[in-house]
């Protein structure tokens, strides 16, 4: 079987963190599923996906390092092409990836702790998202 929902998340631009879990688990309990996939999609070309610790400091490190290892700048290809302030704004994205699969088991995601779904803003301008939820399983 497989369960699919939408889900709108408005952000505020570069670097901004939103935690999913809690709204990708409610899908998870909607679907009726007991064990299967969970996988979340952000639609967007600079927008990611993963897990982390969902905490002030790693909310500040991750946008902090991305920005040292692909900093803002005018020289990448990108911005030869479309002059819009954001060609790290992709590279990051495509870094971390748009989506992410966790387990379901007994009708909830399976992850640690310390593990909490995010999506990241990695572009300069504050975007309305679509993040797709799709759940198979049985």
């Amino acid at each position: 079987m497989t369960h699919q929902e939408s889900l709108s998340l408005s952000t505020t631009g570069h670097g901004a963190m939103n935690d999913l879990t809690a709204l990708v688990q409610q899908a998870v309990g909607r679907s009726k599923i007991n064990a299967g996939i969970a996988h979340v999609f952000a639609v967007g070309s600079t927008a990611a996906i993963g897990v982390i610790e969902f905490e002030p400091g790693l909310r500040k490190d991750l946008p902090e390092t991305l920005d040292r290892l692909m900093p803002p700048s005018r020289a990448y290809g990108h911005e030869q092409t479309w002059h819009d302030g954001n060609g790290h704004s992709h590279l990051q994205a495509t870094m971390l990836g748009p989506s992410l699969s966790v387990p379901v088991t007994g009708g909830k995601l399976v992850l640690g702790t310390w593990q909490q779904i995010f999506h990241l803003e990695c572009d300069i301008h504050p975007r309305d998202r679509t993040i797709v939820i799709t759940i198979h399983g049985d």
